[in-house]
C-alpha cells in the first residue's frame, strides 16, 4: 500500500533484474559479511547448533556459548553421548531451554537413524526434532548448498520493505524468498540476506543509502520504510505471583526440585514454589509449598526474607516472592531423581533457569550477610 492507503501492485522482477539484485546484494555480502564464529563453518553440525542458538538469542550473546558448546560437545556423538542434565547445564542463560532438548534429541536421532551423519536435505532435516523450515533452510542451504529459503525476522523486513508489502503471509514470503534466491550461492544469499536485515534493513532506522536493494527497494519508493512491516499487534500477557521456598539445610545447601514434564519450566529444575493467590500470605505459601515435598522446616524464623524477582515468559510474566528457609528432607534427604541439595553459589550442579539464577544469588548473598538476614527475620515476625 501507499502513504494514502490505496493498494500498490508490486510487479515480480524481470530476469535481468534478479540478475542484478543478486549481484547486488553478494557483492556487499562479500564486502561486508559480518565476522561470526560459524561463517565459513563446513560442518553441518556446528552449522545446526549455530542456527538453533541464534534463534530468539543476540548474536553476541551466542558466540561465547557457542565456542563454549563446542569444546564441550564437538560433535554428533558427543551430544548424543550426554544426559539431558549435562545438555540443559552447558546451555544455562541462553534461555528457550526446549531448543537444547531438541538439539540432543535432534542428534540421538541423527546417530541412530542416520549413522551419525546429518541428512542433506531440506525434507530430511525438516523430520529432525525441533527443526522448522527456518532451521531447515538455513542448514540445507549453507551446509548442502541447497537453493531453499531460510526465512527470519530479519529476512521478513527485507522482503516486507523490498515489496512494500505491510503483513506478508509466510507463504508469500517463501514464495518471494525463493523467487529472489541466488542458485549458485544459496547458502551465501540466505546469510547475505540476515546481514542486510541486522544491519542496514534495521527495524527503526533502516540505513537506505547504504542498501544495496535500494534500486529495486518498493517501500523506498513509497517512502514507508517505517511502516513496513506493520507493528504486530501486542499479547495481552497474564500475570501470576509465586511463594518461593529457598530451603537451607544444615549443609549449607539448597533444595531444588525437578518441575514435572507439563506447565511452567517444564522438567526444569527450580526452588520449590506454589502459586500466589489474591493477598495471599507468602510466609504460608511458602512453607506449604515445602512442606508437599516432604520437607521438615526448622522452628525458627525466616533466615532472610528476599526481594521480589520479576521474569517475562513468552506466554506469562511472573514475579517470585523468595523467602530463605531453615529445613531437612524427612527420611534419607539425599539427592533423587527429582530432588537435589545444590549451593546457592554458582557453579550450580544443575541447569538453573534465568529467574532461579537470580533467586539463588540473592539468598546467597542474604545468607553472607548477618545484618541482612537478623533483618529479615525481624520483618518475618511483624
Amino acid at each position: 500500500m501507499s502513504r494514502s492507503g490505496r493498494p500498490q501492485t508490486v510487479r515480480r522482477p524481470s530476469s535481468e533484474e534478479l540478475v542484478s539484485i543478486r549481484r547486488a546484494l553478494l557483492d556487499q555480502y562479500d564486502r561486508t559479511s559480518r565476522d561470526l564464529p560459524w561463517r565459513g563453518e563446513a560442518d553441518p553440525y556446528r552449522i545446526w547448533v549455530s542456527e538453533v542458538m541464534l534463534q530468539q538469542t543476540r548474536v553476541d550473546t551466542v558466540k561465547g556459548y557457542y565456542r563454549r558448546w563446542l569444546e564441550r560437545f564437538p560433535d554428533v556423538d558427543a551430544l548424543a553421548d550426554a544426559t539431558e542434565d549435562e545438555v540443559l547445564l552447558a546451555w544455562q542463560g541462553l534461555g528457550y531451554y526446549r531448543r537444547a532438548r531438541n538439539l540432543h534429541a535432534g542428534a540421538t536421532v541423527v546417530r541412530e537413524r542416520h549413522g551419525g551423519i546429518v541428512p542433506d536435505s531440506f525434507e530430511e532435516l525438516r523430520a529432525l526434532p525441533g527443526v522448522g523450515e527456518y532451521t531447515a533452510g538455513a542448514l540445507a542451504s549453507i551446509a548442502f548448498g541447497e537453493a531453499v529459503p531460510a526465512v527470519d525476522g530479519n529476512v521478513r523486513r527485507v522482503m516486507a520493505r523490498l515489496y512494500d508489502r505491510p503483513d506478508p503471509s509466510p507463504a508469500w514470503l517463501r514464495e518471494r524468498a525463493a523467487l529472489l534466491m541466488d542458485p549458485t550461492r544459496p547458502g551465501d544469499w540466505n546469510q547475505a540476506l540476515m546481514d542486510l536485515g541486522a544491519t542496514v534493513c534495521t527495524p527503526r532506522e533502516p540505513k537506505c543509502d547504504e542498501c544495496p536493494l535500494g534500486p529495486w527497494c518498493g517501500a523506498r519508493v513509497a517512502g514507508t520504510q517505517k511502516e513496513r512491516p506493520a507493528p504486530r499487534r501486542r499479547r495481552v500477557v497474564p500475570r501470576e505471583e509465586f511463594a518461593t521456598a529457598v530451603v537451607v539445610g544444615s549443609s549449607g545447601r539448597a533444595l531444588v526440585v525437578r518441575r514435572p514434564e507439563g506447565g511452567l519450566l517444564a522438567a526444569m529444575w527450580s526452588f520449590p514454589d506454589a502459586p500466589l493467590r489474591r493477598n495471599g500470605d507468602v510466609v504460608t505459601a511458602a512453607r506449604e509449598a515445602a512442606a508437599a515435598l516432604g520437607v521438615r522446616l526448622g522452628d525458627g524464623p525466616i533466615r532472610a526474607r528476599l526481594d521480589p524477582v520479576r521474569h517475562r515468559f513468552t506466554h506469562l510474566e511472573a514475579t517470585y516472592h523468595p523467602l530463605v528457609l531453615a529445613g531437612a528432607l524427612a527420611g534419607k534427604g539425599g539427592d533423587g531423581e527429582n530432588r537435589r541439595w545444590i549451593p546457592l553459589e554458582p557453579p550450580h550442579d544443575v541447569a538453573l533457569p534465568v529467574a532461579q539464577q537470580k533467586i539463588a544469588r540473592a539468598a546467597a548473598a542474604a545468607l553472607r550477610d548477618p545484618r541482612k538476614a537478623k533483618d529479615a527475620a525481624c520483618a518475618s515476625k511483624t
